[in-house]
Order: C-alpha cells, then structure tokens, then sequence
C-alpha cells in the first residue's frame, strides 16, 4: 500500500510540474509572438517611410502670370511663395525692371521709386553699371509685382517659388485652386524645385 501511495504522489507532482511547464512555455511562446507581431509593424511602418517618397507643392515659372494670388490665398500668412532670383540670367542692370517703378519720378533707390511693396528688395554695387538684387525673404509677400517687371522689362530672373521649409504643404493647396494658369502643381520632393536659369523651357540647360 506504501508504494501504491507513493507512486500515486510521484505521478501527481509529475503532473503538476508538466502543467506548469506547459503554462510557463505558453506565456514564453505568446509574449515572444506578440514581440515579433510589433517589431514587424515597426519595420514594415520604417520600409514604407523609406520607399514612400513624400511630395510637395511647386512653381512652374514658366507657366506663372504674376497674377498677385500667391500673397493673398496662401494660409499662412505672410505667404509661404517668395520671390527668388536666378543670377545666371540677371543683367545686373542699373535700371532694373524688377526694382525700380517703371513710372518712377526719379531713378533713384527712395522708397516712392521702387517697385516692391516691402522693399524686400535690396541691391547693392558691383562696379559702374552693374548692380546685384538680393531678395530679403522675410520681407517678401509673394505679390509678384517684381517678377512681372522683370519679366517684362528684363531677362525674368525673378520668379516666385514655394518654399518648402515654411510651407504646411496642405493636401490640397488653396493657391493651386485658384491659380488662373495652373502653374502650380504637386511633385517629388526630389525635384521640388523650378529654378530658371539652370534650365529652359524646352529643357535644356
């Protein structure tokens, strides 16, 4: 009888140990699942942000009519358009059609003769006749007005460009919405920039 009992308690912790080993082996094998399943969501979330190219919102000068709308339908404010200048096409004029007001009383840099409204533009001496125009962007608005007087009495190195750093880059741009031209469209951040001067229209640099 001794040995009945004591085989009977041998089996019964034999039993006991074997179930909790398979409860211990169960919650080893679901925590080490439920680590896998967040560590593939991690990395399929980390691929798709590496091969998921984000997009942005550009300028095409070319298609661009200075219609003024850029400083005034953008969300922010003042509007994250801004004039940029392509040296490369710059005359360095002493009369430039950008800067100066083309029924100005007197060519002279007083503020009632230049064209801008914030005098973003700021020029400075090269050697007679030549003077370089920087673009204070803090001051500039995004009007236009300097790019249509470029564009029309000189070479149109100034052209209006989103800047990317200062944009929201909303889904839909309330700008391109009421671009008259459709000059503004949403493109590859690798290639978010139209700058004139490194290419041309037929796209030829």
């Amino acid at each position: 009888m001794l040995n009945v009992y004591f085989h009977r308690q041998i089996r019964r912790e034999k039993m006991e140990n074997n179930n909790k080993k398979s409860r211990r082996d169960f919650i080893r094998s679901g925590t080490r699942l439920s680590m896998l399943i967040t560590l593939g969501a991690v990395g399929a979330l980390a691929a798709k942000n590496l091969t998921a190219e984000k997009y942005v919102w550009q300028i095409d000068p070319f298609k661009c009519t200075q219609c003024g709308r850029c400083a005034t339908s953008c969300v922010m404010t003042p509007s994250a358009v801004k004039c940029i200048h392509a040296y490369d096409l710059c005359g360095y004029c002493d009369l430039c059609g950008g800067y100066l007001k083309p029924d100005a009383n007197q060519l002279s840099t007083a503020a009632e003769n230049q064209l801008c409204p914030t005098a973003a533009i700021q020029r400075k001496f090269i050697e007679e006749p030549y003077f370089e125009y920087v673009i204070n962007e803090e001051l500039c608005i995004g009007c236009a007005k300097c790019v249509k007087g470029c564009t029309s009495f000189g070479n149109g190195s100034l052209h209006l460009q989103i800047i990317h750093r200062i944009c929201l880059n909303c889904n839909e741009c309330s700008i391109a919405r009421l671009c008259p031209s459709q000059a503004i469209s949403r493109v590859k951040a690798s290639k978010a920039y139209l700058v004139k001067g490194s290419f041309t229209k037929d796209g030829k640099a």
